[in-house]
Protein backbone atom coordinates (compact mmCIF):
# COMPACT_ATOMS: atom_id res chain seq x y z
CA UNK A 1 0.00 0.00 0.00
CA UNK A 2 1.52 2.97 -0.87
CA UNK A 3 1.95 5.60 1.94
CA UNK A 4 -0.03 8.58 2.98
CA UNK A 5 1.78 11.91 1.66
CA UNK A 6 0.69 15.56 2.74
CA UNK A 7 -2.23 16.90 1.38
CA UNK A 8 -3.95 13.15 1.06
CA UNK A 9 -3.53 12.21 4.50
CA UNK A 10 -6.31 10.84 6.99
CA UNK A 11 -4.60 13.51 9.26
CA UNK A 12 -5.00 16.23 6.56
CA UNK A 13 -8.70 15.27 5.70
CA UNK A 14 -9.87 15.44 9.91
CA UNK A 15 -7.80 18.80 9.95
CA UNK A 16 -9.55 20.33 6.81
CA UNK A 17 -11.03 23.56 7.14
CA UNK A 18 -13.52 25.55 5.16
CA UNK A 19 -13.34 29.51 4.88
CA UNK A 20 -17.43 30.44 5.35
CA UNK A 21 -16.47 34.35 5.39
CA UNK A 22 -13.26 35.74 6.30
CA UNK A 23 -11.62 34.76 9.42
CA UNK A 24 -14.54 32.13 9.78
CA UNK A 25 -14.23 28.17 8.76
CA UNK A 26 -16.39 25.16 9.06
CA UNK A 27 -14.70 22.07 10.44
CA UNK A 28 -15.59 18.82 11.74
CA UNK A 29 -14.47 17.35 14.50
CA UNK A 30 -13.46 13.50 13.28
CA UNK A 31 -14.39 10.74 15.81
CA UNK A 32 -11.13 8.90 14.76
CA UNK A 33 -9.27 11.19 17.14
CA UNK A 34 -10.88 10.73 19.89
CA UNK A 35 -9.76 9.60 23.61
CA UNK A 36 -12.72 7.76 25.20
CA UNK A 37 -15.86 10.23 23.90
CA UNK A 38 -13.57 13.44 23.81
CA UNK A 39 -11.51 14.75 20.85
CA UNK A 40 -7.96 14.35 21.32
CA UNK A 41 -6.46 18.01 22.01
CA UNK A 42 -3.57 17.84 20.15
CA UNK A 43 -5.76 16.82 17.38
CA UNK A 44 -7.77 20.17 17.96
CA UNK A 45 -4.37 22.40 18.32
CA UNK A 46 -3.70 20.81 14.74
CA UNK A 47 -7.19 21.94 13.96
CA UNK A 48 -6.98 25.74 15.04
CA UNK A 49 -3.63 25.74 13.45
CA UNK A 50 -4.95 24.99 10.00
CA UNK A 51 -7.68 27.80 9.93
CA UNK A 52 -4.70 30.67 11.75
CA UNK A 53 -2.26 29.25 9.04
CA UNK A 54 -5.15 30.20 6.56
CA UNK A 55 -5.85 33.77 8.24
CA UNK A 56 -2.34 34.92 8.84
CA UNK A 57 0.19 35.55 6.28
CA UNK A 58 3.17 33.53 7.47
CA UNK A 59 2.82 29.62 6.96
CA UNK A 60 4.45 28.48 10.13
CA UNK A 61 3.50 28.13 14.03
CA UNK A 62 6.06 29.14 16.06
CA UNK A 63 4.24 29.33 19.13
CA UNK A 64 0.45 28.11 19.88
CA UNK A 65 -1.24 28.76 23.28
CA UNK A 66 -4.24 26.84 24.13
CA UNK A 67 -7.22 26.81 27.24
CA UNK A 68 -9.17 23.96 26.77
CA UNK A 69 -12.67 25.78 28.19
CA UNK A 70 -15.31 22.61 27.54
CA UNK A 71 -14.66 18.88 26.28
CA UNK A 72 -14.97 18.62 22.49
CA UNK A 73 -16.97 16.02 21.00
CA UNK A 74 -17.40 14.86 17.19
CA UNK A 75 -19.75 16.48 14.90
CA UNK A 76 -19.65 19.62 13.43
CA UNK A 77 -17.79 23.44 14.73
CA UNK A 78 -16.84 26.68 13.50
CA UNK A 79 -13.48 28.18 14.21
CA UNK A 80 -13.63 31.66 14.12
CA UNK A 81 -10.28 33.69 13.55
CA UNK A 82 -8.88 37.09 14.52
CA UNK A 83 -5.37 39.07 12.91
CA UNK A 84 -4.58 40.43 16.24
CA UNK A 85 -0.93 42.03 14.19
CA UNK A 86 1.38 41.56 11.38
CA UNK A 87 5.01 42.04 10.90
CA UNK A 88 7.52 41.47 8.35
CA UNK A 89 8.54 38.27 10.19
CA UNK A 90 5.93 37.27 12.45
CA UNK A 91 2.16 37.63 12.90
CA UNK A 92 -0.11 37.06 15.79
CA UNK A 93 -3.88 35.78 16.11
CA UNK A 94 -6.43 34.33 18.01
CA UNK A 95 -8.69 31.45 17.45
CA UNK A 96 -12.11 29.98 18.99
CA UNK A 97 -13.50 26.56 18.51
CA UNK A 98 -17.15 26.74 18.95
CA UNK A 99 -19.62 24.24 18.88
CA UNK A 100 -23.65 23.96 19.40
CA UNK A 101 -25.41 22.42 21.98
CA UNK A 102 -29.15 20.44 21.42
CA UNK A 103 -30.64 24.47 21.71
CA UNK A 104 -29.07 25.62 19.19
CA UNK A 105 -26.66 27.57 21.89
CA UNK A 106 -22.92 28.39 21.45
CA UNK A 107 -20.89 26.74 23.56
CA UNK A 108 -17.17 27.75 23.12
CA UNK A 109 -14.60 24.47 23.33
CA UNK A 110 -10.92 25.98 22.89
CA UNK A 111 -9.57 29.36 22.43
CA UNK A 112 -6.11 30.12 21.04
CA UNK A 113 -3.31 32.42 20.65
CA UNK A 114 -0.34 31.74 17.97
CA UNK A 115 2.25 33.23 17.01
CA UNK A 116 3.13 32.45 12.96
CA UNK A 117 6.55 33.27 10.74
CA UNK A 118 8.76 30.91 8.03
CA UNK A 119 10.09 28.24 9.77
CA UNK A 120 12.49 28.33 6.18
CA UNK A 121 13.68 31.84 7.26
CA UNK A 122 15.29 31.07 10.74
CA UNK A 123 18.87 31.26 11.20
CA UNK A 124 20.68 27.68 11.56
CA UNK A 125 22.86 28.63 14.55
CA UNK A 126 22.32 26.05 17.03
CA UNK A 127 23.44 26.40 20.64
CA UNK A 128 22.13 23.55 22.99
CA UNK A 129 22.40 21.59 26.14
CA UNK A 130 19.36 19.34 25.31
CA UNK A 131 20.08 15.63 23.58
CA UNK A 132 17.69 13.47 22.02
CA UNK A 133 15.78 11.31 24.44
CA UNK A 134 17.85 7.97 24.91
CA UNK A 135 15.10 5.40 23.84
CA UNK A 136 15.88 1.36 22.13
CA UNK A 137 15.58 0.94 18.76
CA UNK A 138 11.78 0.52 17.39
CA UNK A 139 11.60 -2.78 16.65
CA UNK A 140 12.20 -3.21 20.40
CA UNK A 141 9.31 -0.87 21.64
CA UNK A 142 5.87 -1.52 21.97
CA UNK A 143 3.27 -0.68 20.20
CA UNK A 144 -0.56 -0.89 21.01
CA UNK A 145 -1.11 -5.00 20.85
CA UNK A 146 2.02 -6.07 22.38
CA UNK A 147 2.15 -4.97 25.35
CA UNK A 148 5.39 -6.81 28.23
CA UNK A 149 3.54 -10.48 28.73
CA UNK A 150 1.56 -10.51 25.15
CA UNK A 151 -1.15 -8.48 26.69
CA UNK A 152 -3.21 -5.10 24.44
CA UNK A 153 -2.17 -2.18 26.02
CA UNK A 154 -5.14 -0.88 27.47
CA UNK A 155 -6.74 2.97 26.93
CA UNK A 156 -8.31 4.14 24.12
CA UNK A 157 -9.18 4.77 21.43
CA UNK A 158 -10.11 5.80 18.26
CA UNK A 159 -7.12 7.70 17.86
CA UNK A 160 -4.24 4.55 18.67
CA UNK A 161 -5.23 3.12 14.82
CA UNK A 162 -4.09 6.09 13.42
CA UNK A 163 -0.80 6.55 15.22
CA UNK A 164 2.20 4.82 14.40
CA UNK A 165 3.09 4.67 18.25
CA UNK A 166 6.02 2.53 19.68
CA UNK A 167 6.50 3.00 24.01
CA UNK A 168 10.04 2.01 25.22
CA UNK A 169 9.45 -0.52 27.71
CA UNK A 170 10.83 1.33 30.57
CA UNK A 171 7.71 3.85 30.38
CA UNK A 172 5.10 1.25 30.13
CA UNK A 173 5.13 -0.52 33.05
CA UNK A 174 1.22 0.88 33.58
CA UNK A 175 0.28 -1.12 30.76
CA UNK A 176 0.42 -4.93 33.02
CA UNK A 177 -0.01 -2.89 36.00
CA UNK A 178 3.19 -2.37 37.42
CA UNK A 179 4.03 1.80 36.72
CA UNK A 180 7.13 2.99 37.55
CA UNK A 181 6.15 5.46 39.64
CA UNK A 182 8.22 8.22 37.47
CA UNK A 183 6.66 10.94 35.67
CA UNK A 184 8.04 10.02 31.80
CA UNK A 185 6.66 8.55 28.81
CA UNK A 186 9.22 8.30 25.81
CA UNK A 187 7.99 6.91 22.59
CA UNK A 188 8.80 6.52 18.57
CA UNK A 189 5.96 8.18 16.93
CA UNK A 190 4.31 9.21 13.22
CA UNK A 191 1.39 8.48 11.41
CA UNK A 192 -0.02 5.29 10.51
CA UNK A 193 -0.66 5.84 6.87
CA UNK A 194 3.02 6.94 6.80
CA UNK A 195 2.27 10.84 6.38
CA UNK A 196 5.63 12.38 7.17
CA UNK A 197 6.04 15.04 10.10
CA UNK A 198 5.63 18.90 9.06
CA UNK A 199 5.19 21.86 11.95
CA UNK A 200 1.05 21.33 11.50
CA UNK A 201 1.75 17.98 12.79
CA UNK A 202 3.90 18.88 15.07
CA UNK A 203 0.83 20.35 16.97
CA UNK A 204 -0.79 16.80 17.18
CA UNK A 205 2.61 15.14 18.41
CA UNK A 206 3.03 16.81 21.42
CA UNK A 207 0.01 15.96 22.92
CA UNK A 208 -0.45 12.45 21.47
CA UNK A 209 1.22 10.11 23.72
CA UNK A 210 -0.46 8.08 27.21
CA UNK A 211 -0.45 10.53 29.49
CA UNK A 212 2.37 10.47 32.32
CA UNK A 213 0.06 9.76 35.09
CA UNK A 214 -0.24 6.14 33.77
CA UNK A 215 3.43 5.67 34.86
CA UNK A 216 2.21 7.52 38.07
CA UNK A 217 0.13 5.03 38.92
CA UNK A 218 -2.95 7.10 38.04
CA UNK A 219 -5.05 5.88 35.34
CA UNK A 220 -8.45 7.77 34.38
CA UNK A 221 -8.82 10.65 32.10
CA UNK A 222 -6.68 13.63 32.26
CA UNK A 223 -7.97 16.45 30.37
CA UNK A 224 -5.65 19.32 29.24
CA UNK A 225 -6.01 22.47 31.06
CA UNK A 226 -3.76 24.77 28.77
CA UNK A 227 -1.09 23.78 26.37
CA UNK A 228 1.69 25.80 24.80
CA UNK A 229 3.99 24.31 21.90
CA UNK A 230 6.45 26.05 20.37
CA UNK A 231 7.66 24.46 16.56
CA UNK A 232 10.87 25.28 16.56
CA UNK A 233 12.19 23.86 12.80
CA UNK A 234 10.62 21.64 10.23
CA UNK A 235 11.07 18.26 11.15
CA UNK A 236 13.36 15.80 8.29
CA UNK A 237 11.56 13.12 6.92
CA UNK A 238 10.97 10.01 9.38
CA UNK A 239 9.98 9.05 12.45
CA UNK A 240 10.14 10.97 15.73
CA UNK A 241 11.05 10.53 18.99
CA UNK A 242 9.15 12.08 21.96
CA UNK A 243 9.83 12.48 25.55
CA UNK A 244 7.57 14.01 28.17
CA UNK A 245 8.05 14.62 31.77
CA UNK A 246 6.28 15.53 34.96
CA UNK A 247 8.26 16.54 37.75
CA UNK A 248 5.53 18.25 39.77
CA UNK A 249 1.79 16.84 40.65
CA UNK A 250 -0.22 18.64 43.42
CA UNK A 251 -4.23 19.71 44.37
CA UNK A 252 -5.12 17.12 41.68
CA UNK A 253 -3.21 19.04 38.43
CA UNK A 254 0.17 18.21 36.66
CA UNK A 255 2.38 19.51 33.85
CA UNK A 256 3.95 17.93 30.63
CA UNK A 257 6.99 18.91 29.44
CA UNK A 258 7.55 17.31 25.76
CA UNK A 259 10.44 17.47 23.56
CA UNK A 260 10.14 16.15 19.93
CA UNK A 261 13.57 14.77 17.84
CA UNK A 262 13.43 14.64 13.99
CA UNK A 263 15.38 11.78 12.70
CA UNK A 264 18.40 14.30 12.39
CA UNK A 265 18.82 14.61 16.09
CA UNK A 266 17.15 17.99 15.55
CA UNK A 267 15.00 19.47 18.07
CA UNK A 268 11.58 20.50 16.50
CA UNK A 269 9.24 21.15 19.07
CA UNK A 270 8.70 21.79 22.55
CA UNK A 271 5.45 22.44 24.98
CA UNK A 272 4.47 22.22 28.17
CA UNK A 273 0.77 21.62 29.36
CA UNK A 274 -0.83 21.93 32.39
CA UNK A 275 -3.81 19.11 33.20
CA UNK A 276 -6.11 17.60 35.64
CA UNK A 277 -4.85 13.97 37.36
CA UNK A 278 -7.73 11.89 38.70
CA UNK A 279 -6.03 10.67 41.87
CA UNK A 280 -6.97 7.42 42.00
CA UNK A 281 -5.61 4.29 41.72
Amino acid sequence: MALATHGNSEFDRDTAVTRRAPGVYDAHLSAGWTIIQAVNGGYLLALMGRALGDALPHPDPLSVTAHYLTASVPGPAVIRTDVVRTGRTMSTGTASLIQFAEDGSEVERLRVLAAYGDLGTLPDDVRTTAKPPAIPPYEHCLGANDAPGGTTIPGSTAITERLDLRLDPETAGWAVGAPSGKGEMRAWFGLADGREPDPLSLLLTVDALPPTAFEMGLLGWVPTVELTAHIRRRPAPGPLRVAITTRNLAGGFLEEDAEVWDSEDRLVAQSRQLARAVLQG
